[in-house]
């Protein structure tokens, strides 16, 4: 297992990912709430753009809020109909638990829904032996995931469940990204949206009452983890629906829970009255003062103050966003030759055969296809 496992990790970085610029910070400092957590970011996971920093880059113990990678990695290279058999290792795991017995077997999407509803530390060492063999083997799976899939550099992890280790650690900018990329995934916008869930084991039955409380109180508030250990402080993810956009929070060591959650909500009100963000399709076709037409081959979406002025042009082949006269964004636009006309529509098509071409061989590799 441990040779399957290195062989997944080479096979991720030597698939070339597209470069994304780093995230540009468009926070308005003067009407920006205080927040009591030590480090905070607001993303929009639509554009990327940060819209409030506080310390988002310092390395800070995650606990709990590991599980998001744990979760995303064994929905998207798992196979959730996967009998898992538990280990005496899973069953001896400290902390928030979902009582699994020794030698039970429980499907692999059961464990996950456990992992990201309950917290329970059980589950997430369940699914990495199941995964990888190990736990350790399992962190070296979840750390070339984050650096090489989802392009964080900031995060190191050593466990699935978060519990502390002076070696695992993330940033609030890299947890925002992470979130933007897990939240992608339905199965996973699912099961961290479930307020509520009848659980059946072995050891346990009973209902499972989604740790995190806005995602019980608050109807626009779409997921995802809280977390806690004594030495990372409270810890918070949050994502939000707004009209044309979806927000995300990140609060790392907030002094009490209740810290936590009043910091996202004051964060996501700043979002939600301050900011809005336009979204501009890949395929839209664009034509330029000269008569040249072009196709935008990537979505584009630019994050705002509400009172802006937006200006859209096309300039040198590039379709350009500005904002009284300043340039806030600039993307490349592929140019339409007349017999290229009919080929100029299937560029998500394209993409997602590359990305299928990805997780096929992934899948190859951990035996699961």
């Amino acid at each position: 297992m441990g040779t399957k496992l290195r062989t997944v990790c080479c096979a991720m970085m030597v698939i070339v990912i597209l470069a994304v610029s780093s995230n540009s910070v468009v926070a308005n400092t003067e009407d920006a709430p205080n927040v009591h957590s030590e480090a905070a970011v607001l993303m929009s996971a639509k554009s990327g753009e940060i819209l409030f920093d506080k310390e988002a880059d310092q390395q800070m113990y995650p606990a709990s809020i590991t599980k998001i990678v744990t979760g995303i990695l064994a929905i998207e290279y798992g196979d959730l109909n996967d009998m898992v058999t538990i280990s005496e290792n899973a069953v001896d795991v400290i902390g928030t638990s979902v009582y699994l017995l020794e030698e039970e077997e429980m499907k692999l999407e059961q464990l996950v829904q456990g992992l990201l509803i309950n917290s329970g530390n059980d589950a997430g060492t369940a699914i990495a032996e199941h995964m990888a063999g190990s736990e350790e083997e399992f962190a070296e799976l979840m750390n070339t995931f984050v650096e090489e899939q989802v392009g964080v550099s900031d995060t190191h992890f050593t466990n699935p469940h978060g519990l502390y280790d002076d070696d695992h650690y993330t940033t609030a900018a890299d947890m925002a990204k992470i979130t933007k990329y897990a939240m992608k995934n339905s199965t996973f916008r699912e099961i961290v949206a479930t307020e509520e869930l009848e659980w059946v084991g072995e050891g346990w039955e009973t209902t499972l009452y989604n740790h995190h409380q806005l995602v019980r109180d608050h109807e626009n508030v779409t997921g995802v983890k809280n977390g806690f250990v004594s030495q990372s402080g409270f810890t918070l993810v949050t994502t939000y629906e707004a009209d044309n956009d979806e927000y995300i929070v990140v609060t790392l060591n907030a002094p009490t829970t209740t810290d936590s959650y009043n910091d996202t909500k004051r964060l996501l009100e700043y979002g939600v009255d301050t900011y809005d963000t336009k979204t501009v399709e890949k395929g839209k076709q664009f034509e330029d003062v000269y008569g040249n037409e072009y196709i935008l081959e990537h979505t584009t979406s630019v994050t705002f103050e509400k009172d802006a002025d937006l200006q859209f042009d096309i300039r040198n082949g590039s379709l350009v966003i500005e904002d009284d006269n300043q340039i806030i964004r600039s993307e490349p636009l592929k140019q339409i030759e007349e017999e290229d006309e009919e080929e100029a529509l299937p560029v998500d098509v394209q993409e997602e055969e590359e990305e299928q071409t990805f997780i096929d061989r992934i899948l190859q590799f951990l035996n699961l296809k």
